[in-house]
């Protein structure tokens, strides 16, 4: 039995992923800890575990073997090198930090403690993302030459999200850094190494941290990624569009299309797979096979870094009115 402590119920999942992992039958949630003590007692009550209003106190509970968290973005870097020095397996919501200094600083730890560690990216872990990077790597679509991904709800529209979510000193960033941060990942699994990023970043509603976002990234294999998100749009469609020298493919929630010259002989036309690939354990499973289990976790500290090198470049850049180049 796995014993697990909720470090925070700040971000809007961390109830989904108590619930998920109370479902799995091997993982004991034994405490929780959150930076508001009144909502993290009542948190306790409804999970049946411990509230631990000192954070250091909570990671010297020998019943905590793991932590999950999901804290303020800003609040990151301090809450997980502390887990990782007293030993703590760590699962974390996106964005891992705030800054690319400050992943470095939570890697440097965790490699020091030899604990393992898992970010959560359910987007690599889709049949219909899986499917692509499939297509993408058998060159069925020749290079890559643009690759845009689409992504948005209404929360800050119609006001579902916590008041909270626009706190930019605690929360970092608006719509980019929480909903655009799937396309980024995706761009960076998908194109590899950037070479250049601009920004550009709206406020609808008038709120202190964007919601409305769009970036354009170029990647040393000259392609280019458009990212689009948006916390003011209605029933907006996860669209991922990849054009290249030979193909296109277009998906459009579950409706996949390709086109591609490698096609059967006298076939040109758009056709649909007739089987996708089987969906990936969501990144938490994977975390907790991981600790159990010794498997593979496929969403690592690079991995981590990676997305907040994006994002950090991403904000410069809106913020600076600039092209911002990566090293």
């Amino acid at each position: 039995m796995l014993k697990v402590a909720m470090l925070s119920k700040w971000h809007v999942h961390a109830g989904g992923y108590a619930k998920f992992l109370q479902s799995l039958g091997n993982v004991q949630i034994t405490a929780v800890w959150d930076e508001e003590p009144e909502r993290g007692r009542q948190w306790a009550v409804e999970l049946g575990a411990d509230f631990e209003e000192d954070l250091d106190a909570l990671l010297r509970r020998e019943d905590v073997e793991g932590v999950v968290v999901d804290a303020p973005t800003a609040m990151h870097p301090d809450v997980m090198v502390a887990a990782a020095n007293a030993g703590k397996h760590i699962f974390t919501e996106k964005a891992m930090a705030l800054t690319v200094e400050e992943c470095n600083r939570i890697s440097d730890a965790v490699r020091k403690a030899g604990v393992k560690f898992c970010i959560s990216f359910p987007g690599r872990t889709s049949p219909q993302n899986l499917y692509a990077k499939k297509v993408v790597d058998e060159g069925l679509l020749g290079e890559i030459t643009l690759w845009r991904n689409r992504n948005g709800h209404d929360g800050s529209l119609n006001n579902w999200l916590p008041d909270y979510w626009y706190d930019e000193k605690m929360a970092g960033g608006g719509a980019m850094m929480d909903l655009g941060c799937h396309p980024m990942y995706l761009a960076s699994w998908f194109l590899g190494k950037p070479k250049r990023i601009t920004s550009m970043y709206s406020y609808f509603t008038g709120r202190a941290v964007e919601d409305n976002a769009q970036c354009s990234i170029e990647f040393e294999n000259n392609a280019v990624a458009v990212v689009e998100t948006s916390l003011v749009t209605w029933r907006t469609p996860g669209m991922l569009e990849i054009y290249g020298t030979e193909g296109t493919l277009i998906i459009d929630g579950q409706d996949i299309r390709l086109t591609t010259k490698k096609a059967p002989e006298g076939f040109r036309g758009w056709f649909a797979p007739t089987e996708l690939p089987k969906p990936l354990d969501p990144p938490i499973k994977q975390w907790v096979d991981a600790v159990t289990l010794g498997t593979p976790i496929l969403f690592g500290l690079e991995e981590g870094t990676k997305l907040t090198e994006l994002l950090e470049a991403s904000y410069i850049a809106h913020k600076e009115k600039r092209q911002v180049t990566f090293k």
